[in-house]
């Protein structure tokens, strides 16, 4: 049994719910990659003696037991790698339940901003996920309420490990910083079917791997030992119960509910620039400094 190809994807549930989900997809063999390459599926349950059990293989059993939600993130399909997690869930996505995610330890061929591609390496925690709205003036602020549960989720295992905060900061639109420097980044796509905006979140975060910036245990390495350092899986885990979270919240009350704590987090906030103004012959360059704008849409 070889887990180790580019194909292969393990599927495992929280519950028995999602574990039956499981049994059906690889009874019928539905998942389907976008280049129509041949796609390898196994059970959690078939792999479990296979997988290293190091720090270097994404581990099932740790991120189910700190998943605590209802929706989001309770059934994980993942590869040891894969060209995309984005491509899996989004051309997946009528197969899988709303709330699936999939994570992969290597990724070749990630996808960003302007059709931007990204390599990967072991050590980044990659994940996409799939969601349903019905709102289309909202379905754009997704990406603001994602890259506030990544913030969150950091702040919340360094909390939980009684660690000083990595003060992670959102650089807008979509791009996470540490420290003035890339560590991740966010990634919303969305189809409209049946009435509802099918949307795939994709999310790259450098825990480990501190080329080619910096990563999130950089900072903690050398006042920490290595055993407490944040896991990706821990992250994982915290991150959807904050979306969960977030996502209600933004659902019922808007984006003005998450505005304050966006904000908190925002990396443009005070910050001064430059503007240009042309006026006829002229270039005109001021110092403005940022303030906080109302999210509306």
């Amino acid at each position: 049994m070889d887990i180790d190809a580019s194909c292969s994807l393990v599927l495992y549930g929280k519950s028995s719910v999602e574990t039956d989900t499981a049994t059906r997809l690889k009874n019928n063999n539905v998942l389907k990659l976008p280049d129509n390459s041949k796609v390898s599926i196994f059970l959690q349950s078939e792999i479990k003696n296979l997988v290293r059990d190091d720090d270097s293989s994404f581990n099932l059993s740790l991120f189910m037991n700190s998943i605590s939600t209802h929706r989001f993130g309770r059934f994980l399909i993942w590869s040891p790698y894969l060209s995309s997690t984005h491509d899996v869930v989004s051309h997946n996505f009528s197969e899988i339940p709303v709330g699936s995610v999939c994570v992969s330890d290597i990724q070749l061929k990630g996808r960003g901003r302007t059709k931007n591609v990204w390599e990967s390496p072991k050590g980044c925690l990659m994940y996409s996920f799939t969601l349903e709205m019905e709102d289309g003036r909202v379905v754009p602020l997704i990406q603001y309420v994602v890259s506030l549960a990544v913030t969150e989720a950091v702040k919340d295992v360094c909390d939980k490990k009684g660690l000083s905060y990595n003060d992670v900061k959102i650089k807008w639109p979509n791009d996470l910083y540490l420290n003035g420097l890339k560590i991740g980044g966010i990634l919303c796509t969305s189809t409209y079917r049946s009435r509802k905006f099918l949307v795939s979140v994709g999310v790259g975060l450098n825990v480990d791997n501190e080329q080619p910036t910096t990563c999130l245990n950089a900072v903690l390495k050398d006042v920490c030992p290595p055993s407490n350092l944040l896991k990706r899986e821990e992250i994982l885990g915290a991150f959807f119960k904050k979306f969960e979270n977030f996502f209600d919240l933004f659902m019922e009350q808007g984006f003005k509910s998450l505005e304050e704590l966006y904000y908190r987090t925002w990396l443009h906030s005070g910050q001064r620039v430059i503007a240009e103004e042309k006026n006829e012959d002229q270039v005109v360059q001021n110092v403005v400094t940022i303030q906080l704008l109302e999210m509306t849409m």
